[in-house]
């Protein structure tokens, strides 16, 4: 599992739980990663427990007396990087965590070596109910010291530390050594810039299992690290802010609310679609208001669509808001739900745009890749592919984002679940899956208005800029160089609400897509401008189904660069 910039150990906190010590060891032998457990001036018989202890790939180190879970952290971390270690995956010695969910936690910091990688825990019956609900106070105080919802779960002991970030940060400040360090070091770590990403774990409270929280004394320590973070926060009110306002849209945090979610489905599920519209007006009333970001951002998408639309001479439709946008979001989540349970009437609330169903039935045999967008509802296309042609698209999706929708999507519709993609960003294993994809004759749609994060650069890149709506704004090379080096046809596909129903609107982009060593980047210029101003032109038709609630003419800390594009 090691490699040049990535060389990962395993950092156990251990006071008092000697005896479960051997079973998570066990668990975390298939990792073959070294080990370091910090004693924490246990009792005698946990110190027999631990010296008895295999040492192949172990090393315990011990505190003389007790100083707290953050102190034995710190310890360890400090002795992880003296032994040359770049990351350490702190795990808790009392068996709570999911041990099995460490290759996950692994690979995304290795995907993200800058970031600190943590378990957002999903808690089943065994979970003190007082517990539960004092995380949720912690949550909100965590949030406000941020200025941010991006900081799932700031108190789950699974993670995984970039070591130089962390120890740099201990090292210019004091954070708090026992029950208040895990909250403590990551706010402190977002302040410092490192982001935090995470990944969903099972956690449960053994029976029979010790707790060494106590009730008064950490409370208090919990209560003073708060009043030292807010009050840290009011000097840095104005970074924060601008932090938030040029975030990249996958560090944006999925919004709360999957018990909402799922009431309102269900509503639809069992009551049908008139009742469940009727409670969409008032939620997203609710999220309207609470998604400042989302809120501004839809705002100049309509001001901008707006402008562009009087220098073309369109009319648009009418009553254009940024609620009216908010809410016919929240139609689309629904249509994707009866897309695919097949409750849409064809022909009175879906069909097909015209030309749309000669460019499906015209494709020869053999694979296709559709460059979609979040303009209207992929999703929706490929129910409806299906359900009228017989035809299986497959879809890219990026795993960091939108989990929580989608589990109960496939809840509701399972079929939602099928010939889907997970994928982080697109690399050589993602186009060597397409091309078998392709080769077997299957079709495979791919978003072309997202730009990604580059790993290895730490920063936003491999974009092309393009007029889009009047101004410049930035597409990912990735999908059009995967279009052309997968040598199949490539369509524009798009479902957009029009004129009272859900219309399918499909085109002919190139066949295939070429880009040629000797003017690449010409040609790769060219197929961005001609995806931008198709993407333009439906956005006309449609302007309440931009489905991008954030910035889109902007990357955080960057402006348009002609050479960048080259």
């Amino acid at each position: 599992m090691l490699n040049v910039g990535f060389h990962p150990c395993v950092v156990i906190p251990c006071y008092n739980h000697g005896a479960m010590l051997p079973a998570v060891l066990a668990r975390l032998a298939a990792l073959q990663l070294p080990v370091i457990v910090v004693d924490d001036g246990s009792d005698a018989v946990t110190q027999a427990h631990l010296a008895a202890l295999p040492t192949d790939h172990l090393t315990l180190l011990r505190l003389a007396q007790n100083q707290g879970k953050g102190a034995a952290v710190i310890h360890g971390l400090q002795a992880a990087a003296q032994r040359g270690f770049t990351h350490a995956l702190q795990v808790d010695a009392d068996g709570q965590h999911q041990i099995e969910d460490c290759p996950r936690l692994l690979a995304e910091a290795r995907r993200y070596p800058n970031s600190l990688v943590s378990g957002r825990p999903i808690y089943d019956h065994t979970v003190p109910r007082v517990r539960l609900y004092g995380r949720y106070i912690t949550h909100l105080w965590v949030w406000i010291e941020t200025l941010s919802f991006s900081l799932q779960d700031s108190m789950c002991g699974f993670r995984v530390y970039p070591l130089a970030a962390t120890l740099a940060l201990l090292a210019r400040h004091p954070v708090g050594r026992r029950m208040d360090f895990d909250t403590e070091i990551m706010v402190r770590l977002y302040w410092q810039g490192v982001e935090s990403r995470f990944i969903p774990t099972r956690v449960i409270y053994p029976a029979g299992g010790v707790s060494h929280f106590d009730a008064l004394r950490d409370n208090l320590r919990i209560s003073w690290m708060h009043t030292r973070l807010f009050f840290g926060m009011l000097s840095r009110i104005p970074s924060l802010l601008r932090r938030r306002r040029h975030q990249h849209w996958s560090l944006m945090p999925e919004r709360k609310g999957q018990a909402g979610l799922r009431f309102m489905l269900a509503v639809y599920q069992h009551c049908g679609k008139r009742p469940f519209t009727l409670l969409l007006w008032p939620v997203t009333a609710v999220y309207w208001l609470s998604g400042r970001q989302q809120r501004n951002a839809s705002r100049h998408w309509l001001q901008q669509i707006r402008v562009w639309a009087a220098q073309q001479q369109v009319s648009l439709p009418t009553r254009l808001s940024s609620y009216r946008h908010f809410l016919r979001f929240g139609e689309s989540m629904l249509e994707k739900v009866a897309s695919w349970r097949g409750d849409l009437r064809w022909g009175k609330e879906i069909d097909f745009a015209p030309g749309a169903e000669a460019a499906i039935n015209a494709a020869k045999p053999g694979g296709r890749l559709i460059l979609a967008s979040h303009l209207g509802d992929i999703e929706a296309c490929r129910a409806l592919a299906q359900q009228v042609s017989g035809l299986v698209i497959n879809a890219l999706v990026f795993t960091d984002n939108a989990q929580r929708f989608r589990s109960t999507l496939e809840e509701i519709a399972p079929q939602a679940g099928v010939n889907l993609i997970p994928v982080s960003d697109i690399g050589p294993e993602t186009a060597i899956l397409l091309q078998e994809k392709i080769e077997a004759g299957e079709w495979v749609a791919i978003v072309g208005d997202r730009t990604a994060i580059n790993r290895q650069r730490g920063g936003v890149r491999r974009v092309v800029w393009s007029d889009f709506l009047g101004r410049p704004a930035p597409f990912p090379q990735g999908p059009f160089v995967l279009a052309a080096a997968l040598r199949c046809p490539v369509l524009l596909m798009f479902a957009l609400r029009h004129q009272g129903k859900l219309q399918l609107y499909c085109e002919s982009f190139a066949d295939p897509l070429l880009l040629p060593r000797a003017n690449r980047p010409q040609a790769l210029q060219h197929a961005v401008d001609r995806y931008a101003e198709r993407l333009a032109h439906h956005a006309l038709i449609a302007p309440l189904d931009w489905f991008n609630f954030y910035d889109f003419w902007a990357l955080p800390d960057a402006r348009p660069d002609p050479e960048e594009s080259a």
